[in-house]
């Protein structure tokens, strides 16, 4: 019976392993070996939201101008939204500061012209004076107008530091 137990348990231990979800991420070491490769548009969304993160920092008015979709939902942690206009304008008149953001994870999902990526970041900024220091849950989707991928909805939630 004992020995029945311990190759149950191994058994069970070696599925709930091979169904760990492996992520990539813009910073960190390289992934496992068993990772599968990204597709091209996986790789595409990945590289547009990097861009933003980027954008965002640097004040990047035309990338950012490129990579939101004219339609976009931005609902904040706070639970307050802006559309591409208020959320470009936002980080232009210095209500929205970033200093940095680290993507900790990303995983893409890409379904025909419409990709989701559920990620975690680490946002260092200013948002109406106020210091943030957070770390962030977030879902987006990407839509390809195109050849271009734009995001077209972002909702996050803070994480626990």
């Amino acid at each position: 019976m004992k020995i029945l137990l311990t190759l149950s348990l191994l058994a069970c231990s070696s599925y709930l392993y091979a169904q760990t979800a492996v992520s990539t991420s813009s910073a960190g070491p390289a992934a496992p070996a068993t990772q599968t490769a990204m597709s091209a548009s996986e790789k595409a969304v990945a590289d547009a939201e990097r861009q933003r993160f980027a954008a965002q920092v640097s004040k990047d008015y035309a990338a950012l101008d490129k990579l939101l979709a004219d339609d976009l939902v931005y609902t904040h942690s706070s639970g307050n939204t802006d559309n591409k206009a208020s959320y470009i304008q936002s980080i232009r008149d210095g209500k929205s500061k970033y200093d940095a953001i680290e993507s900790q994870e990303m995983k893409v999902r890409v379904y025909g012209n419409t990709a989701i990526i559920n990620g975690v970041c680490l946002i260092k900024a200013m948002n109406n004076g106020e210091t943030i220091n957070t770390r962030l849950r977030y879902t987006d989707v990407y839509v390809k107008k195109g050849n271009q991928w734009q995001m077209a909805t972002w909702q996050s939630v803070k994480l626990a530091n």
